[in-house]
């Protein structure tokens, strides 16, 4: 698998964990916690355009 590949795997996990954690967060009444979660979750999405757009022309495989 190459770095774009794992990229792509890595950044759309951690973003699922982020916004799951912050779901249970504000469910279990952690504002602080959901909030920190949420933007952890966008600054994630965010890396993870900067990531692809950096290496547009590479190959996934």
């Amino acid at each position: 698998m190459s770095l774009k590949g794992f990229h792509l795997v890595f950044v759309t996990l951690l973003t699922a964990l982020a916004f799951l954690c912050a779901t249970w967060a504000f469910t279990a009444g952690h504002a602080i916690f959901g909030v920190a979660g949420v933007a952890s979750g966008v600054l994630v999405i965010v890396y993870g355009v900067y990531f692809l757009k950096k290496l547009k022309n590479v190959d996934f495989l």
